[in-house]
């Protein structure tokens, strides 16, 4: 199922609820476990205000977010600022996130297990795993519940 938004004068809107910014499409779909936006093309300092300000209207409630950037060509410098904004709005509503990145996304990051480092966003390698490790997730959350449920007073 696709969300559909209304956009501002920036954005324009394509056929499958596809919206381009500026180089930058974005498409964004509710599934069951999370809400997941896709973000293909170019990232740079001329769109990642309007790619950034279309993403974060997907950080709602609790429902966690996949950001799939796995068709991201080319990611400039000023990305980053909009996964360090997505980080941040989801943590401030206690939303969780995952990141799928493209090698160019990922050679902006650069490799933080080279340096023996944690990775600076969450991240799973593809849309499939981000969705299977949030449903690992609520497994292993309700069998933490399970035994205080089954008590009785």
């Amino acid at each position: 199922m696709s969300i559909a938004i209304t956009t501002s004068s920036a954005m324009a809107r394509h056929g499958n609820g596809i919206y381009d910014c500026s180089g930058a499409q974005v498409r964004a779909h509710c599934r069951h476990l999370a809400t997941v936006v896709t973000v293909r093309g170019i990232v740079d300092a001329v769109n990642v205000e309007r790619v950034s300000e279309y993403i974060r209207r997907f950080v709602l409630g609790s429902n966690p977010v996949v950001l799939d950037m796995s068709d991201v060509s080319h990611f400039g410098a000023a990305g980053i600022s909009l996964l360090y904004i997505l980080d941040e709005e989801c943590a401030a509503v206690g939303v969780e996130w995952t990141l799928v990145a493209s090698p160019p996304v990922m050679e902006r990051l650069g490799d933080p297990e080279a340096n023996g480092a944690e990775p600076m966003f969450p991240t799973a390698r593809s849309v499939h795993d981000a969705l299977h490790n949030l449903a690992d997730a609520i497994a292993s959350r309700r069998q933490l519940v399970l035994p205080l449920i089954r008590k009785t007073a």
